[in-house]
């Protein structure tokens, strides 16, 4: 069965930053196209903030672009997301994700229904 498992969340001020971990078990994450998600308070729908399809190719909406980074560690099977100069506007729960052999495309297009594994959401908090 796999599983995802993110770490990292928590309280930070304005411009501060955090990472966040995705550990994968029961899936072998170098064959499969990573991405994070955010869902923020009263917000119904969660919003793509980084896709990796593991080729180079990279997706970051703007909102994020240049101050977010998403990385895999294909030898401890886990994915990260470096946070720089936060924002109160990112206050948000973060959700990692993954499915196997898929494009940005195809994800920017589809969402959360294309992605097959997710993690439960580590809460990202930032005060101003």
């Amino acid at each position: 069965q796999a599983q995802l498992v993110e770490s990292g969340g928590g309280s930070v001020q304005f411009g501060g930053s955090l990472r966040l971990s995705c550990a994968a078990s029961g899936v072998t994450l170098d064959y499969y196209t990573i991405a994070w998600f955010r869902q923020a308070p009263g917000k119904e729908r969660e919003e793509v903030i980084s896709i990796s399809n593991g080729d180079g190719n990279t997706y970051y909406p703007d909102s994020v672009k240049g101050r977010f980074t998403i990385s895999r560690n294909e030898a401890e099977n886990t994915f990260y997301l470096r946070m720089n100069s936060l924002k109160p506007e990112d206050t948000a729960v973060y959700y990692c994700a993954a499915v196997q052999a898929s494009t940005v495309a195809h994800i920017l297009m589809h969402g959360r229904e294309a992605m097959t594994y997710w993690g439960k959401g580590t809460l990202v908090t930032v005060s101003s």
